[in-house]
């Protein structure tokens, strides 16, 4: 009882304060929103077809009608047809940002293996990103509609010499050869050899299709918080010891178990309402910014597990802290800067693979990296809680060694 009177009355103290408030439940429901509607804005721009004025001087030809035709063949591109004088008009306004112009007889000069050039220009509202993707789209279209008339010349050129030969010995004519070649051009577009398929690692994904980004982003933000709180308890700690009140307590009818649990039960209570605040914030929130919510898995006990784990490590490491710590300069800044960089190298911002082998192996002697692990384990790869013991039973070892320590270094008085 006596430990719960000291934990109740630090907790009255914590929710008198709105700036802790803020830094322990919306300052991390606040990241979470900003990384997640910045993510879904890059995807929807990516998505986001650009718009390509065109100036055709060569309505009605096949090389350009083709030309045409290519570029709006899902490559990002959507052609618009403009006039001349009003492209160029449009252009010095800056209504339109660029203009592609095919030019008079491009046909005509493609199919007779003339060298002829796509006109591109810019006004000063194309970005540099808009500019060089509508570049590299038309280059490449431009270049395999070059070498499929090139090779298509040269292989009827083939047949016609052909023609002279007797009639015995004429495998093909120019007229077949063409119209091969040319359904294998079609067929190279519909059904190509190679193709390209982004994805997510496997490291991450262990294979799975169904793979949200947002759940990556949630649980390593929930941890990362999670852990922070371990600042309040050696706070708290130095608090009371700097205002004598400490040593108040340690005179009142209580034993020092009692009143060192009491300092840290507030800092488990509110980690574990940190974690499901920011969940359940999520799960609401993350729709309305245009991004998906994320996949809490098949296993609500594993959550809970990991969750209780993870705020029974931070409370543990506050008394660590509350130990270590002699200025309120250390705690308020060593403590600070040891968590934040304890949570990047452990992944809760990239993938901790991404980081390279020397900070990839550094992330894993920090809880964090073992506590994304498990979390990924459940949220993302679909496993259920026998899979994840071996990361509940390291996040365990980090919990002991964190609370002997700090036991065998705290000062009472």
């Amino acid at each position: 009882m006596n430990a719960l009177s000291v934990a109740f009355k630090d907790l009255l103290l914590l929710l008198k304060e709105r700036g802790q408030i803020f830094m322990l439940f919306l300052l991390p429901t606040s990241f979470i929103l900003a990384f997640s509607a910045a993510y879904a804005a890059g995807q929807s721009l990516e998505e986001e077809l650009i718009n390509v004025p065109v100036v055709n001087l060569d309505p009605g030809g096949e090389m350009s009608a083709l030309l045409l035709h290519n570029l709006n063949d899902d490559r990002g591109l959507q052609t618009e047809d403009y006039d001349q004088a009003q492209a160029e008009a449009d252009l010095k306004d800056e209504t339109i940002k660029l203009a592609l112009t095919v030019p008079a007889g491009f046909s005509a000069d493609v199919q007779a293996g003339k060298q002829t050039t796509l006109r591109l220009a810019y006004g000063p509202g194309a970005s540099e990103s808009e500019l060089e993707a509508v570049q590299l789209v038309v280059h490449g279209v431009a270049a395999d509609l070059s070498l499929e008339t090139q090779l298509v010349g040269g292989l009827s050129q083939m047949g016609a010499m052909m023609g002279n030969a007797p009639p015995e010995e004429q495998v093909f004519t120019a007229e077949r050869i063409k119209e091969q070649a040319a359904s294998q051009f079609e067929r190279s577009r519909i059904a190509p050899l190679v193709g390209l398929a982004a994805k997510w690692p496997d490291q991450i994904t262990q294979g799975r299709e169904d793979f949200n980004p947002s759940s990556f982003g949630v649980a390593g933000f929930a941890i990362m918080f999670a852990f922070i709180t371990a600042q309040t308890t050696a706070s708290s700690i130095f608090d009371e010891k700097k205002e004598g009140t400490f040593r108040r307590l340690l005179a009142a009818p209580m034993g020092k178990w009692e009143l060192l649990l009491g300092k840290m039960l507030p800092n488990l209570l509110v980690a574990v309402l940190q974690v499901i605040v920011i969940f359940a914030a999520c799960w609401y929130l993350l729709p309305l910014v245009g991004a998906e919510r994320p996949s809490l898995g098949n296993s609500p006990l594993g959550l809970a597990l990991i969750t209780l784990l993870v705020a029974l490590c931070s409370t543990c490491l506050g008394l660590l802290l509350a130990a270590l710590c002699r200025t309120e300069s250390q705690v308020g800044g060593i403590s600070s800067l040891v968590l934040w960089v304890a949570g990047m190298v452990g992944g809760a911002f990239i993938p901790n693979f991404l980081l390279g082998d020397f900070l990839g192996t550094i992330g894993k002697v920090v809880p964090h990296y073992w506590a994304n692990q498990a979390f990924n384990d459940l949220m993302i790869r679909g496993q259920g809680v026998i899979d994840i013991l071996p990361e509940l039973g390291i996040l365990a070892g980090f919990t002991a060694v964190f609370f002997v320590v700090g036991l065998l270094r705290f000062k009472f008085d």
